[in-house]
């Protein structure tokens, strides 16, 4: 067996410091997504909204996450759907409209924020709502506009009415 040389240990340690930069970077870039992902959907949900109506949506959003019933990152809670098809233009598999937990994501619209100030405005409620456990919707799993009677809200408990949604569990 070879005695290691200054050289090599020092190779060796800068390997694992690489290592763990590389780590800590796709960890970041991970996280950075979710917080996008969570941005987008308070932009389209509720960028119209004062403050405490985007917190209510990035709350439904993290408690999503948090629940069994739904999958466990927040791009996955934001983007689920039914049903995809093959759209006819590209090939790629796009969701069926109508068929999305929350509308933006398949109104057939693009997904391309216009308002840079109200996209500003929901990565600012998207860090907040994700570096503290503050939840006004208490506990609420489902949403909707107050203009809108869905066939699901007469079968959950109804929590709070935050600007125009009325939050359920």
């Amino acid at each position: 067996m070879r005695k290691l040389n200054n050289f090599d240990k020092v190779l060796g340690i800068l390997i694992v410091i690489a290592i763990l930069l590389l780590a800590t970077k796709a960890i970041a870039l991970g996280e950075d997504r979710q917080r996008t992902c969570l941005a987008e959907n308070i932009y389209f949900e509720a960028g119209n909204q004062p403050f405490s109506g985007k917190l209510a949506v990035a709350n439904v959003v993290l408690n999503r996450v948090e629940s069994p019933q739904f999958p466990n990152t927040i791009c996955e809670v934001v983007k689920q759907t039914k049903k995809y098809r093959e759209s006819w233009r590209t090939g790629e598999l796009i969701p069926v409209r109508g068929q999305c937990q929350f509308t933006w994501f398949c109104d057939g619209k693009p997904d391309e924020p216009k308002d840079s100030n109200t996209l500003l405005e929901s990565f600012r409620v998207a860090d907040i709502a994700m570096t503290n456990e503050i939840d006004i919707t208490n506990g609420a799993l489902f949403y909707h506009a107050d203009y809108s009677n869905p066939y699901w809200s007469d079968n959950l408990e109804r929590l709070v009415q935050i600007e125009t949604h009325i939050f359920y569990k």
